[in-house]
């Protein structure tokens, strides 16, 4: 009797073992799309980074839209948005004319270029407007003929050069932590990791 048991929990197992996997990555999928959203990413990119990351497995546009039921246009203009960030890659297979889409499957890899897309999207944009802030009120001398207080000028003067210098160093950090390699990001977290 026990063997009996022991043998058909087996089988039970093993049977649900393919639905258990496809909830796992269900979940992966929402989890991601819930984080992708608080990061300012859209949620349906969210998602189909995560659905071709967790499985694993290269998918055209047509399995993506089964999976997430998500329209034709949405996931072509998501799979398109993915490879632009780099972080999905274009496939072909020999005698289909589909287009299949993988994702970056190294995770240091992948983080690195989302690091470095996130910087170049929205940090490098401020930084130039900062910079041009700080033109505008460079040449004290117009400044003061225009009628600006010397007082004030100074203080808004210096209070933009510690902003200017603060934003420099860390763009020179990021530099090296985001490099080509993608060696500098490992390191980085390794010396964090040292100090928790």
């Amino acid at each position: 009797v026990a063997t009996f048991v022991w043998a058909s929990n087996m089988s039970e197992s093993s049977e649900t073992q393919p639905g258990t996997v496809r909830e796992a990555q269900d979940r992966f999928i929402e989890t991601w799309g819930r984080m992708g959203s608080a990061w300012g990413i859209s949620r349906t990119m969210a998602e189909v980074h995560a659905l071709l990351y967790i499985t694993g497995e290269s998918m055209c546009t047509d399995d993506v839209m089964e999976r997430l039921n998500i329209s034709r246009g949405n996931a072509s203009m998501t799979l398109r948005g993915l490879t632009d960030w780099g972080i999905v890659h274009r496939q072909h297979k020999r005698g289909d004319r589909k287009e299949y889409f993988q994702a970056e499957m190294d995770i240091w890899t992948m983080f690195k270029t989302i690091a470095r897309e996130r910087k170049k999207r929205e940090l490098d944009p401020v930084v130039a407007s900062l910079f041009e802030v700080r033109d505008m009120t460079g040449d004290t001398r117009l400044a003061k003929k225009n009628g600006a207080d010397p007082a004030e000028l100074k203080a808004h003067n210096e209070r933009l050069d510690e902003m200017l210098n603060f934003v420099s160093t860390l763009d020179k950090l990021s530099a090296g932590v985001l490099n080509k390699e993608g060696s500098g990001l490992r390191k980085a977290l390794s010396l964090l990791g040292k100090f928790s």
